[in-house]
């Protein structure tokens, strides 16, 4: 719920074990529970690594080192993606750079496998998460991605975040000079925001081989602040 911007006070952190909808779940990441299913669903994907500044991981041991790390952090806050057709854990995402005493919150470090990309599941983790933020009292909610990854600036458009800028030189990942793009939502779109996921969400929208009748963009756009050039289309 949103606070008076005039009487602000701090939000607790995330402490959540698991986020239920309708299509997904998502589940605190653990390495016992989760490390082996989540490895086997990216072999032969190395291309979901390129944007992020870890992996691939060329073994399952690998791997489970660095989800065991990764689930003891209270920040980034970890979870695990469950595809509740398949009843299997296709990908990650997490909390980031939380900062309680500011209201502000990013959700990253996001891996979905090529299973769990473009489905109703994959977007409906993406609003349990927001969901949560803006119901836990959070003012703002970023997303922010390498400029050069237009499926990820478009992901986040497509979700109702406004662009706001292109910070210059910002990080060398992976050897790489990476420009970082910004977007952001604000409590105050939440409600409308809300309203565009349910109705994108509802069964009433997919056919029965869950291909969308309307599609989130033409929802999002108009909540939109400001829109991306370079992600403008095939929303």
């Amino acid at each position: 719920m949103a606070k008076s911007p005039d009487h602000w006070e701090s939000v607790s952190p995330p402490n959540i074990d698991a986020l239920i909808g309708r299509y997904v779940e998502l589940h605190r990441l653990d390495a016992q529970k989760h490390a082996a299913q989540l490895f086997q669903c990216y072999v032969d994907q190395d291309q979901v690594w390129t944007y992020l500044p870890y992996g691939p991981f060329h073994s399952s041991a690998q791997y489970h080192r660095w989800i065991a790390e990764m689930s003891d952090k209270s920040d980034p806050y970890f979870f695990a993606i469950k595809d509740k057709q398949s009843q299997e854990f296709r990908g990650v995402a997490s909390f980031l750079r939380i900062d309680p005493n500011m209201g502000t919150i990013e959700v990253g470090h996001l891996n979905f496998s090529s299973s769990l990309q473009k489905t109703p599941a994959a977007t409906e983790a993406m609003f349990l998460m927001m969901q949560w933020a803006f119901d836990a009292g959070y003012r703002r909610y970023e997303w922010k991605c390498d400029a050069a990854n237009i499926p990820s600036r478009r992901a986040a458009q497509r979700l109702g975040l406004s662009f706001e800028g292109i910070f210059r030189q910002a990080a060398i990942v992976k050897k790489r000079n990476r420009d970082t793009a910004w977007y952001a939502a604000i409590d105050t779109e939440w409600p409308a925001l809300k309203e565009a996921f349910l109705t994108w969400l509802h069964p009433s929208n997919f056919t029965p081989d869950f291909q969308q009748k309307e599609a989130l963009g033409n929802l999002t756009r108009l909540i939109l602040v400001q829109s991306d050039p370079a992600a403008a289309s095939n929303r």
